[in-house]
């Protein structure tokens, strides 16, 4: 049973991080490079697949994760991003700051979308 309290962190679990780890599965693989060029690309690239509820919830977990990972290193970074949600792609700190940038977009664009329909 979670007895967390509401203000607590999540743990980095793929069950507490669904959409994120989806995501990583899908678009953060092994032929990354291949596919997309680069893992920015890919985030790019999903946010074009996606239909919004997918953005939103991935942009969602990937800012709620980054809060989790606040000041960590970057090694600690990836282990979370591959070894505990399924991703492949290793990412250096501008890779990061730049998939942070796009899924604050995506959450942005719905939040415009929904007030503009109130």
């Amino acid at each position: 049973m979670n007895t967390k309290s509401p203000n607590s962190k999540p743990e980095i679990t793929a069950a507490n991080f669904p959409a994120l780890r989806s995501f990583l599965r899908g678009y953060f693989h092994e032929d990354v490079a291949d596919e997309y060029g680069t893992p920015v690309e890919a985030a790019e690239q999903f946010c074009e697949d996606a239909d919004s509820d997918e953005r939103t919830a991935v942009a969602h977990e990937w800012t709620l994760l980054m809060n989790v990972l606040q000041g960590r290193p970057l090694p600690e970074i990836n282990q979370a991003l591959t070894g505990k949600l399924g991703g492949a792609v290793r990412l250096n700190e501008e890779e990061i700051q730049q998939v942070s940038q796009i899924f604050a977009r995506c959450l942005s664009a719905r939040t415009h979308r929904k007030v503009a329909n109130d």
